[in-house]
């Protein structure tokens, strides 16, 4: 199938370990000079095929990311960063931009905008080391610039009032994970 139609793409949501093959990944590196796969199972154990087949297969061209935390891959005596593919970069964003503006909906100009939001916080360095996104370490900052982006997008179309500001409001809004200690009794 693979050889027939050429994707340049690949994403696996089956559950099924082993479903992407030596032969499938080879063609695609045959076809295109950097394919993307992005097996997405979870958990690591039903992954399509790992990173590391992938790269092997793909002499090292693929672009990877994964639905689970995969470590980097050596490839060529260079560490590749596998990026993981979730949806943890978009939603608390998403949800906080909604809920700071006060959006009367979710449209798809704002998914978007988180979209493209998430897209300028990848550096050229991260994306050079094969990673589709940013690290995980990152969730809080990317989760703010997405809210930003939502609620200005939720303004521009109509869903909500503008704030007079933005990023104040968002900053307030933002949990922050801070327990009191534990002590045993």
């Amino acid at each position: 199938m693979v050889a027939a139609h050429r994707p340049s793409v690949l994403v696996g949501v089956t559950g099924q370990p082993g479903t992407f093959t030596a032969s499938m990944i080879a063609a695609m590196a045959e076809s295109h000079e950097r394919p993307i796969v992005m097996p997405l199972s979870n958990p690591t154990t039903f992954a399509e095929a790992t990173p590391a087949d992938i790269l092997e297969w793909s002499r090292g061209r693929a672009i990877v990311a994964t639905g689970s935390p995969f470590d980097p891959v050596m490839v060529d005596g260079e560490a590749r960063v596998i990026g993981q593919a979730n949806n943890m970069f978009i939603f608390p964003g998403m949800g906080l931009g909604a809920v700071v503006s006060r959006a009367r909906s979710i449209t798809v100009g704002m998914f978007l905008a988180a979209a493209e939001a998430l897209a300028t916080q990848i550096d050229t360095a991260t994306l050079r080391s094969g990673a589709l996104f940013p690290p995980i370490a990152a969730v809080r900052s990317v989760s703010r610039t997405v809210a930003r982006a939502v609620a200005d997008r939720a303004a521009a179309e109509g869903v909500a009032q503008p704030l007079a500001d933005p990023d104040a409001a968002i900053d307030a809004a933002m949990w922050e994970p801070e327990y009191l200690p534990y002590r045993a009794v």
